[in-house]
């Protein structure tokens, strides 16, 4: 994308979420700024919701598969892996120029970051925009992003951990079915491959699809007697959520999740149990947990307590999850393959699903891409 259609696509992008007003920083000369941003943020964040929700076209042999670092980059050799397991199921890679550069924690300058992830967007070459990590940085692009071009270019958009902003974003304002699963330098293993493949790929050649006629969706679903049931019960509403960290760091912006009569699905990486308990109460107190139809946790690696000063006697992951979910009432488990661990699925934001929480199943009930 060219720079003076990128700055109009930021412009644009801004207008559309409601900015009444938008002036650059003026300098006052000895290095300070300040700002003359006047900013409205009212419902009108909120005026996509009344979109239809639009599902990008399944992927197929052929399609191309755009890999780009909108958060933190990759080393060379941590991509591999994920791109010789694409090309050799028939898909046509497209690698950005952001993915191995080093800008501090970040791939590159913030401008970088959303001007290539916006070309991608507008491409009508790529069919699938594939997140290269997470790591940090996707909220300091989110601004410059313009939801009205994602969602004229639906077109599917998958990662996890810090990618689940940009995802959450982008199905609140742009209402374009986006995708929490494995990023290109995810371990592509046979159940992650599998649920990728069932969530974003199109039927075998030998079903024939028609206009007319689509062929009978089965459900995608999952079951586990090893995850833990919170509280009994049967919910279905629309799936939202993902990195637990980045959902509660927008709360109170324009991106924020919307959990209204949803299934909530969390996970999360390396944060004590005490952390765990301060994030889910922060939902809670932001109302955000009792809207929720159902909560779905992942496995939450690597968070159980440690030796940490003043925390030396610690409740356990378990015992935590339990006291903030289990009293809402409402049906929840933990323990979903999803995020931070090797073996994960595919899981579609905002379209239907349901959780039988006694049985320990959970199953995605609306097609997730488009397929005529």
């Amino acid at each position: 994308m060219k720079r003076r259609s990128f700055l109009h696509s930021v412009g644009t992008g801004l207008s559309a979420l409601g900015f009444a007003s938008i002036q650059a920083k003026a300098s006052t000369g000895n290095g300070e700024f300040v700002n003359t941003t006047e900013s409205v943020l009212s419902n009108n964040m909120n005026k996509h919701s009344d979109f239809v929700s639009l599902l990008p076209s399944a992927l197929k042999k052929g399609s191309t598969i755009g890999i780009t670092a909108p958060a933190s980059g990759v080393d060379n050799a941590e991509i591999q892996e994920g791109i010789a397991l694409l090309k050799a199921s028939g898909y046509s890679i497209v690698l950005g120029n952001t993915l191995t550069r080093k800008y501090g924690y970040l791939s590159a300058p913030d401008s970088e970051r959303a001007a290539e992830f916006m070309e991608f967007v507008e491409r009508p070459d790529i069919d699938c925009i594939l997140c290269a990590r997470g790591g940090y940085g996707v909220m300091r692009i989110l601004p410059m992003l313009d939801f009205g071009v994602i969602r004229a270019n639906p077109k599917i958009i998958i990662g996890y951990s810090d990618i689940t902003a940009l995802l959450v974003a982008i199905t609140k304002l742009s209402n374009v079915i986006t995708y929490h699963g494995p990023v290109a330098s995810s371990t592509f293993d046979s159940f992650t491959v599998d649920y990728f493949k069932k969530a974003l790929c199109k039927p075998s050649a030998d079903v024939i699809i028609t206009e007319q006629v689509l062929p009978e969706y089965t459900p995608i679903s999952f079951s586990d007697s090893r995850m833990t049931t919170l509280s009994k019960g049967i919910a279905k509403g629309r799936l939202t959520g993902g990195n637990l960290s980045m959902i509660v760091a927008t709360l109170g912006t324009p991106y924020e999740i919307d959990t209204k009569d949803s299934l909530l699905f969390l996970e999360d990486i390396a944060e004590e149990p005490y952390r765990i308990d301060r994030m889910l109460t922060q939902l809670w107190l932001a109302g955000k947990l009792q809207q929720c139809a159902g909560i779905i946790l992942g496995q939450f690696k690597n968070c159980e307590a440690k030796r940490v000063p003043g925390f030396e006697v610690s409740f356990s992951l378990q015992e935590v999850l339990e006291s903030r979910i289990t009293s809402l009432g409402i049906p929840a488990v933990y323990g979903l393959p999803i995020g931070h661990v090797k073996s994960k699925m595919t899981i579609p934001l905002g379209v239907m699903a349901e959780l039988d929480a006694g049985n320990k199943t959970f199953s995605i009930m609306e097609r997730p891409v488009a397929v005529s």
